[in-house]
């Protein structure tokens, strides 16, 4: 490929870019889309303003300027500290990558251009390996350069790096202690209650619970198997029998006195007969007062009266035989996977063993399409496969769009169905949180898409050759030092079709669009309803800016032209999600940022891979020197990875007991136990967080913004992060 077949691909993707985000700015500027660009803002507003000017039809960058201005604290009270995490990566990347373009022009360039002493033609008719280091002769004195950009490239990664660990880790805290008290911090789940024909799982659980954490034990609350109809069906019931009993108490015998009392008077007796039910009823038993008919599952909420004392019980092995009384932290309300719950403990090992086996069937089955579209990038083998196509190909325009384009756009037709498959087998695998499902997700996409786009493209052949690559791990830098440089013009144009034209169809969402239009033009509706029920989508977005930073890292110094590419896309893509993120996703629940461990241990691993390939290419080009010093290099990113594992890993972990101990001593003296105890059972009402089409655009966005500006809240919130702070440094 030369420089004019990437050209027409980025000039392809720059005009898909262009027209797509000048229609967004119209399209979002008209009433009847606001449902699908204002999705979150239409959940948590009462009202929106219609403007009829001129401009709805013009054009304008005004949502750029409001994405760029908005502030941390803004995206952390909006979205949580996951979007924060999110955009802190893209932060980083943008960091990193500005030092790298940087370093690489002005070392790395000119030493890969001028590496041979032979006549170059014009630029546009360049071949791209003119610009890497295969360019570059054997034992050349110019790889010190190379070395020397290796070396400010991982000082830089790895001084960012501990400075983003150290300051998320910081928001961790804070999200901890953040106020009001999170039920999740006084729950355990626990799973694998032993069955007994004497008694329920119900009476098991308080017998066990009340004898073995007497002093600690507050209450429980079990988990039952109904699906969705049987829900409503007992909701319903359990309505008119209570509106039954009200209006029997209320207006006695006939239905006329009915008729002729207030409603007020009715609802208020309706009021009093349910706290007449709750005085005279235990808090382990509330729950089964409209819910008898239900079947109890081996799963159930335990309640502790303090926050350590739970972190105690969610800790230690409850029973002598590990599947039985299984405990762990529970997670938020609104987080819980209601339907894994009843997934029987011992069952879980089977799942994971399947998805694993799954996983990589379909790792495998994938090399078939990733085999077909590296075949595409080289005109000889095409020719051969395709002999019809020879004439077609010979047209210069033809063979630079077959060459510089088809390929990676066919490869991001095909990756398009991964998430939702990860999605599914991480559902089949068994977590109890929508957080954790998606996190599992994430890792499995990231995984399949490292070895897919990256591995399988450079060793690209027949299946039997690809694993036939790595049956000598010694050969595996020199393997990589000769199949990465030749691959790095693919990687380039993978960047312009699954990064800037990805980004315009995100803005876009074409999909939602769709379907409004359908509603409104086909089905004549004229509601807002609200398409697909956006969150963000963490198991797409996450994969793939970890890949194109493992692709820049590894291609930096082998192929410079790819990091002006990549700096571009981030750029882009910091306000295409920061806007997203105000106006489109609404966030239900909030994983804590535990993505962030995960992006840390991939950008470890692209340094050691580009470390790795580093190494093999300068002994391929005999630089003794120059190999001895990237030695180094590779043992000291290894203890820096260690050190972060060992000084901010565990706090994403595991909650610290210093931590815990000090709020609830807070709560205590403050009175507010008997209030979060009041709210516990509320809070994991499995048919109340069951969703409905309403509950599911209930996140109190309104009530969060609120409880952050009151004065009181404000104050407290200061105290627990300068506590946060103190307990980071400690």
């Amino acid at each position: 490929m030369n420089i004019a077949a990437l050209l027409t691909s980025a000039g392809i993707n720059i005009t898909v870019c262009v027209v797509l985000f000048s229609l967004y700015s119209i399209l979002r500027k008209q009433p009847s889309n606001f449902n699908v660009y204002f999705g979150r803002r239409l959940a948590t507003l009462s009202s929106k303003n219609v403007d009829l000017s001129l401009e709805r039809f013009v054009p304008s960058p005004t949502w750029v300027m409001k994405a760029w201005n908005t502030t941390q604290e803004e995206l952390l009270t909006i979205g949580g500290l996951d979007v924060v995490v999110f955009n802190r990566i893209l932060i980083f990347s943008i960091r990193v990558f500005s030092v790298s373009a940087i370093i690489c022009t002005i070392l790395v360039l000119p030493v890969n251009y001028y590496g041979r002493n032979t006549i170059h033609k014009d630029i546009p008719f360049e071949s791209l390996e003119v610009f890497t280091i295969e360019n570059v002769m054997e034992g050349s004195r110019w790889l010190w350069s190379h070395c020397l950009a290796l070396y400010i490239i991982t000082i830089t990664a790895c001084t960012l790096l501990y400075f983003e660990y150290k300051n998320i880790t910081t928001l961790r805290l804070v999200h901890i202690t953040g106020l009001p008290p999170k039920p999740s911090q006084f729950t355990i789940l626990v799973r694998g209650i032993p069955w007994s024909a004497d008694e329920s799982y119900c009476e098991a659980v308080k017998k066990f619970f009340t004898y073995y954490h007497a002093s600690t034990y507050l209450s429980h609350q079990i988990v039952y198997e109904s699906g969705a109809v049987q829900k409503l069906k007992d909701d319903a019931e359990y309505a008119c029998k209570v509106l039954g009993d009200g209006l029997e108490q209320s207006c006695k015998p006939t239905m006329m006195q009915c008729y002729f009392c207030g409603g007020t008077n009715n609802f208020k007796i309706i009021a009093n007969e349910m706290d007449s039910i709750h005085s005279r009823t235990s808090y382990s038993d509330v729950h089964m007062v409209p819910r008898k008919k239900l079947q109890e599952c081996a799963a159930a909420f335990v309640f502790f009266k303090t926050r350590y004392a739970t972190l105690m019980a969610a800790r230690n092995l409850q029973a002598s035989n590990p599947m039985l009384w299984v405990t762990d932290q529970a997670p938020e309300p609104r987080d819980v996977y209601w339907s894994n719950l009843c997934i029987p403990y011992k069952q879980l090992w089977i799942r994971k063993i399947f998805t694993w086996v799954a996983s990589t069937t379909f790792v495998l089955v994938f090399l078939i399409p990733v085999t077909f579209t590296q075949g595409m990038t080289q005109l000889e083998k095409l020719e051969k496969m395709f002999p019809f196509l020879t004439d077609i190909v010979k047209k210069s325009f033809m063979a630079q769009l077959v060459t510089g384009y088809l390929p990676s756009v066919i490869l991001v037709v095909f990756l398009m169905g991964v998430p939702p498959v990860m999605m599914l087998l991480s559902a089949i695998e068994g977590p109890i949180s929508r957080s954790g499902r998606k996190k599992s997700a994430c890792c499995k996409v990231l995984y399949f898409v490292i070895w897919n786009v990256f591995f399988v493209n450079v060793f690209a052949g027949s299946v039997i050759s690809q694993l036939s690559v790595f049956t000598s791990i010694t050969e595996l830098p020199a393997q990589l030092a000769k199949a990465v440089p030749a691959q790095a013009t693919f990687f380039t144009t993978y960047v312009l079709s699954s990064g800037w034209a990805a980004l315009g169809f995100e803005i876009m969402q074409p999909f939602a669009l769709f379907c409004n239009w359908f509603q409104r033009l086909v089905l004549c509706s004229r509601e807002d309803s609200y398409n697909g029920f956006l969150r963000f989508p963490y198991h797409t977005e996450v994969p793939r800016v970890l890949l194109f930073g493992f692709l820049g890292f590894t291609c930096s110094i082998l192929a410079p032209l790819i990091l002006p590419f990549l700096l571009f896309y981030f750029f882009l893509a910091y306000i295409v999600y920061r806007n997203q993120i105000l106006n489109v996703y609404i966030t239900k629940y909030d994983g804590g940022g535990q993505f962030w461990p995960l992006a840390h241990n991939t950008i470890i691993f692209s340094l050691l891979v580009a470390q790795v390939i580093a190494l093999g290419v300068f002994g391929q080009k005999r630089s003794t020197i120059a190999s001895g010093f990237t030695i180094p290099l590779l043992i000291g990113t290894v203890l820096f990875n260690e050190y972060c594992r060992q000084r901010f890993l565990p706090v994403f972990k595991n909650d610290a007991t210093q931590v815990l101990i000090d709020m609830d001593t807070r709560d205590k003296n403050c009175g507010r136990l008997e209030e979060i105890y009041d709210q516990l059972h509320s809070a994991y009402c499995q048919f109340k967080n069951s969703s409905t089409l309403a509950e599911r655009f209930s996140y109190p966005d309104k009530e969060r913004i609120q409880r952050l500006q009151s004065s009181e809240n404000l104050e407290t919130g200061k105290n627990n992060i300068q506590q946060a702070i103190s307990w980071s440094h400690r």
